[in-house]
């Protein structure tokens, strides 16, 4: 009677198991060309991990992208047969209660949240992890793995816990722990990509993660704009913002004028005005790792060398657009990653000034393919030796 008993017990505590491990082979036999892309976070504004998911689904494999749908993906990745977007609810933080209260509801909303979701789509050979942010994702995508027989590759582009140190402080708890996690959580990954060569071998050496330089390159629809498309740019943008608007009308009927550009009705033929002003260009991620007051201050000192007599054209400052200039204030909360907005400058052919940080050298290059500064100083005179010239074709010293 008790051996009958044990061996009534042993197959109530392996069956499970042995069913356990079966479910899992059965998933990892249908996973063979799935590919799982987690992004907590808005995936319009990722556009790293978009292009992780067209190369996948290029190379043969169907994707499913996790993320908040709160901008609009690129058109090529919304067009593939391969894609399939699934959306990530957006939980807003509490308006009530201590911070850190708020903060941990959201963090547990999400670790649910996301596990429903992981477990709800078809199996998948590897689950795909942007971090930061990685809290509560890292530990979600890896429990799931263990679940469904996935690998966990991690695509490391910073540390989720310095950019919470910028607004917290480096030696908060939140930021201490969130540190802890990172670390520890961080090695739970079977695979490891990284954005520099700086951050991989910080990984390997503080964290024992190894990982996989692959840097960022501009998608192919960032090229060099086309005159006529500026043009027509310009002159839509010329009905919101008067800074578009021609200074004056042209003695010619036939030509239509914009700020920087005018355009020959009859043979369509485009062309630079003489005299035009200068168009500055620079995008942001709207993090605290950027420090517009540099730029404000250059410019500052800029208006003081036209003031003095300088002969420099007069400047329009965008965010985003079609410019003469780019200017890059990303400073790395870590010093490990490197600006998204410096590679699609350069593969919209457009010269770049950037703020110095620990490893922007694999990136920019310092009078090779673009500029360096590290305080309004130097930019403003880097601004008054490129934009003197912007009128000249191409900007070639910097291209």
């Amino acid at each position: 009677m008790a051996a009958s008993y044990v061996a009534l017990l042993t197959l109530l505590v392996f069956l499970p198991l042995l069913l356990l491990v079966a479910w899992k082979h059965w998933r990892r036999g249908r996973a063979a060309r799935h590919v799982i892309v987690v992004v907590l976070g808005d995936v319009g504004r990722s556009p790293r991990m978009q292009y992780h998911a067209l190369s996948l689904a290029k190379s043969g494999f169907s994707v499913t992208l996790l993320g908040f749908c709160n901008s609009k993906p690129h058109d090529e990745l919304l067009q593939s047969d391969r894609i399939q977007i699934v959306s990530l609810t957006d939980l807003q933080r509490l308006a009530v209660g201590p911070h850190i209260l708020q903060y941990g509801v959201k963090v547990v909303f999400q670790a649910v949240h996301l596990l429903w979701k992981l477990m709800c789509v078809e199996p998948a050979a590897y689950i795909f992890l942007q971090n930061p942010p990685g809290l509560p994702a890292i530990a979600v995508c890896w429990f799931t793995g263990c679940l469904c027989g996935s690998k966990l590759v991690v695509d490391w582009h910073n540390y989720g816990y310095s950019i919470m140190g910028l607004v917290h402080g480096p030696s908060h708890p939140l930021v201490l722990l969130a540190k802890w996690y990172e670390k520890l959580c961080g090695r739970l990954s079977h695979l490891n990509l990284c954005v520099t060569n700086a951050m991989q071998d910080d990984l390997a050496e503080n964290w024992g993660v190894k990982a996989v330089t692959v840097y960022d390159k501009p998608a192919s629809f960032f090229k060099e704009t086309p005159l006529d498309l500026q043009h027509q740019l310009f002159m839509k943008l010329s009905c919101t913002y008067p800074a578009f608007r021609a200074r004056s009308e042209s003695s010619d009927l036939g030509m239509e004028r914009s700020a920087f550009t005018e355009q020959d009705a009859l043979s369509g033929a485009v062309t630079h005005l003489c005299g035009r002003p200068a168009l500055l260009v620079s995008s942001t991620s709207w993090t605290e790792d950027e420090d517009f007051s540099i730029l404000l201050a250059a410019l500052e000192k800029f208006e003081q060398l036209i003031d003095s007599g300088e002969s420099l054209p007069s400047l329009v400052c965008v965010i985003t657009g079609s410019a003469d200039l780019g200017v890059c204030l990303h400073r790395s909360s870590s010093g490990l990653d490197l600006p998204m907005k410096v590679v699609d400058m350069f593969g919209c052919c457009l010269p770049v000034c950037a703020v110095n940080f620990q490893c922007l050298h694999e990136l920019v290059k310092h009078g090779e393919n673009g500029l360096v500064f590290k305080d309004s100083e130097e930019l403003a005179a880097q601004l008054q030796v490129v934009l003197s010239v912007c009128c000249t074709p191409g900007l070639a010293g910097l291209q």
